[in-house]
């Protein structure tokens, strides 16, 4: 899936990570929200965009939907979509591997 390949952006990293338990829409932005101490605020056309992309790849799924109260939804991620969080995760630690040890060639 060539999906999987590309490096993900902070917001897509940070909502899958937010998505391994049920959350709904304002959840998530405000564990995204304590997760970067308020560095990464995630507004509603960003939030609501990256979710419609990962519902199309398989990424997330509806976990329940409150059709009584403003229709809120909350979504859980797909095994498809902690392969993709995985798969970026392992290219976020090589990069940081490479930058550590091209630091400490700096220093011999």
């Amino acid at each position: 899936m060539a999906d999987r390949e590309n490096p993900l952006t902070e917001a897509f990293f940070y909502i899958l990570l937010a998505l391994r338990k049920p959350n709904h829409g304002y959840g998530i932005t405000q564990e995204v929200e304590a997760l970067t101490g308020g560095r990464l605020s995630l507004g509603a056309g960003t939030l609501y965009g990256a979710l419609q992309a990962m519902l199309n790849r398989g990424w997330i799924r509806v976990y329940s939907e409150d059709t009584t109260s403003r229709k809120k939804k909350e979504y859980l991620i797909t095994e498809t979509g902690l392969a993709a969080f995985q798969t970026e995760k392992n290219r976020l630690e090589e990069l940081l591997k490479h930058a550590k040890l091209m630091e400490e060639r700096e220093y011999d």
